[in-house]
């Protein structure tokens, strides 16, 4: 709340139809402070449908380039486009309900899970809601909870594991559709079986979308279009 202030919203801006997803970088550079520079000179380009996986230590700027893109932080120099249009050409509603971003720390807040899932957005039916927990193989975990989707859950996700947890934040980014998926890949210690499923979720997610993967498990670098490794 303290940050929105930072950031230009451009009023006249471009809000309709759909992202292709054609993310281009070109020479950002980007700092949180002054000049200490996180991104020197950055470009690369992920074609629609491609994905990209960034790999690296901690503090090399992985975060950073996802938060650019959803324009949560100004750039310093340089410029980025989606399809061809300046990111700051977009309205920002519009430029961030075209991108899901599944982060590691997953806030689940108190209220059924179905709610947890659409964020309240009444325009989300229990149809879609459904078919989008089958589609990230998470529709019998959920069923076989006393209440079904309908469950409690408590603050921070307390009632669930770290796995069912994270499966849920899988179904949230599904649902709204995103041409863009931004996946800070869980490294959660889950047991065997939720991994599986984690994986599978993730391939699901991905398929027919532009991802930009934060990656720590070599399965997910292995399928990836492109990997960047950030020092």
């Amino acid at each position: 709340v303290l940050d929105t202030d930072e950031i230009q919203e451009n009023k006249g801006a471009l809000q309709s139809g759909k992202i292709k997803g054609d993310i281009n970088f070109e020479n950002v550079w980007f700092a949180y402070n002054d000049e200490n520079w996180v991104l020197k000179n950055l470009s690369f380009n992920v074609k629609p449908g491609e994905t990209l996986a960034l790999v690296g230590a901690t503090g090399a700027g992985k975060s950073s380039t996802i938060n650019i893109l959803n324009r949560f932080y100004e750039i310093g120099k340089g410029r980025v486009t989606i399809d061809g249009v300046n990111i700051k050409e977009y309205d920002l509603d519009f430029l961030r309900s075209q991108i899901a971003t599944v982060i590691q720390d997953v806030f689940l807040f108190s209220g059924s899970i179905a709610d947890n899932i659409t964020l309240n957005n009444e325009e989300i039916t229990r149809e879609e809601l459904i078919r989008a927990a089958k589609e990230v193989g998470a529709h019998e975990f959920i069923e076989r909870l006393p209440g079904g989707y309908d469950y409690a859950v408590m603050e921070r996700g307390a009632t669930l594991s770290a796995g069912q947890a994270q499966l849920i934040s899988f179904i949230r980014a599904l649902v709204y559709n995103p041409s863009i998926l931004v996946l800070d890949e869980a490294t959660s210690s889950v047991d065997t079986e939720t991994e599986l499923l984690i994986q599978q979720a993730i391939e699901k997610l991905m398929r027919g979308r532009t991802s930009i993967v934060i990656a720590h498990r070599l399965s997910t670098i292995q399928n990836a279009d492109k990997i960047i490794v950030l020092d």
